[in-house]
């Protein structure tokens, strides 16, 4: 799944085009190294997300077409 449609069905990220300007700008990255709008994410992966001064680090636990509001937190573990 794309980084940018995972940050959105997880509720990480409010809107999908919110996402996407967030990977334009260099603020998301995944394992370490900054990423595009358009990379794959995979359970199992690190993904940071800078907003502002405080960065979110999640791990990937699973990647799910469509998640509800209360099954989105399950798609990620905190770190």
């Amino acid at each position: 799944m794309r980084i940018d449609k995972y940050l959105k069905v997880s509720r990480l990220i409010k809107r999908r085009t919110v996402a996407n300007e967030a990977c334009d700008a260099g603020r998301v990255s995944i394992n370490g190294k900054t990423v595009k709008a358009g990379a794959e994410v995979k359970p199992g992966d690190t993904v940071s997300v800078a907003f502002g001064a405080k960065t979110l680090t999640v791990e990937v636990v699973s990647v799910d077409e469509y998640a509800g509001k209360a099954g989105a937190p399950a798609m990620y573990r905190e770190i």
